[in-house]
């Protein structure tokens, strides 16, 4: 009589034990997990969440706050529609490095971490860069505001090289016509925080 007591108290701690180390295996296959997320999943997480909820606020690196519904992410940049700053210009594409802070609500700080959403993450956006994204802009001449570290200009992207591009200053409203044009700046990838168009 006292083994099957014995036993049984063996195997209760047994079980103790082995759930134990699931409950701790489980714990820690979640935080390998966590640690290999990059931001940009985390934003192609979200993003249905900033579409169906609040915008996602952002700040960047030079100071500005904003808010976003998070349209599409790829490689190296986020684009979608601007939310409560006033301006006309309402799409955006902002660069991931540009990106110093982010402030999810609740609900999109959960969905970010969701590791049974797809998120797109084998899509073709997911996989383009920012050059293609800014050869796209030139091809089709787009009137841009321009955002760097340093300050915000009007005009249009001439070229897009490799780590640059060359963007003709011009007044907004005013087509690019060489006539119109102020000055040509050659504006270092890095250096961009936003575009809005």
């Amino acid at each position: 009589m006292r083994w099957d007591s014995l036993f049984d108290d063996l195997e209760s701690q047994l079980e103790q034990h082995l759930d134990a180390e699931d409950v701790d295996l489980l714990a820690e296959e979640e935080r390998l997990r966590l640690g290999r997320l990059a931001l940009r999943d985390r934003l192609r997480s979200m993003a249905p969440a900033t579409l169906a909820d609040e915008p996602l606020r952002l700040l960047l690196r030079d100071g500005t706050r904003i808010g976003i519904r998070v349209g599409g992410v790829g490689r190296d940049w986020m684009a979608g529609e601007l939310c409560g700053d006033g301006s006309l210009t309402r799409s955006a594409v902002i660069p991931i490095a540009a990106i110093a802070g982010c402030f999810p609500t609740p609900k999109q700080n959960l969905a970010s971490i969701d590791d049974r959403l797809d998120a797109g993450i084998g899509s073709l956006t997911g996989r383009l860069g920012l050059p293609f994204v800014l050869r796209d802009l030139c091809r089709r001449r787009t009137a841009l505001h321009v955002r760097t570290r340093h300050d915000l200009v009007h005009g249009t992207i001439d070229r897009v090289g490799r780590d640059h591009l060359d963007f003709a200053e011009h007044e907004p409203g005013v087509p690019r016509r060489e006539r119109a044009v102020n000055a040509v700046r050659l504006v270092l990838t890095d250096e961009l925080v936003m575009l809005r168009f």
